[in-house]
């Protein structure tokens, strides 16, 4: 929760009178923009060094994209076997003529399967 006003710094400040800002700089409210201000001008450096890729575009413009359209979740081959309950994969297992279970995979809620 919040924090206890007798351990804040500004507590150990109190009878000075810049409370640790100094005199000739001074504590002005912000000396750099607010926000993510100057990201292209003064604070360049900072943006190209750890947030590089940040500004411009990227890709093709699609208008009104729908996302019903591209819903088609995945499974990969490995994962198959999951859908096969256990007591089913039980019984495959004990015959040995190679019979593979038929599996409709849109029932479990995948359209797409890959691998």
């Amino acid at each position: 929760g919040k924090m206890t006003t007798r351990l804040k710094k500004n507590r150990h400040s109190r009878g000075h009178v810049t409370a640790g800002h100094g005199r000739v700089g001074k504590h002005r409210k912000h000396p750099g923009g607010r926000g993510n201000a100057g990201g292209q001008h003064h604070h360049r450096i900072n943006m190209d060094k750890y947030h590089p890729g940040y500004f411009g575009k990227v890709g093709m413009r699609y208008f009104h994209k729908t996302r019903n359209q591209y819903y088609c979740p995945i499974i990969n081959l490995d994962k198959l076997w999951t859908l096969v309950p256990e007591k089913i994969r039980k019984e495959l297992a004990e015959k040995k003529d190679g019979t593979a279970p038929v599996l409709d995979v849109t029932r479990a809620g995948y359209f797409k399967v890959l691998g």
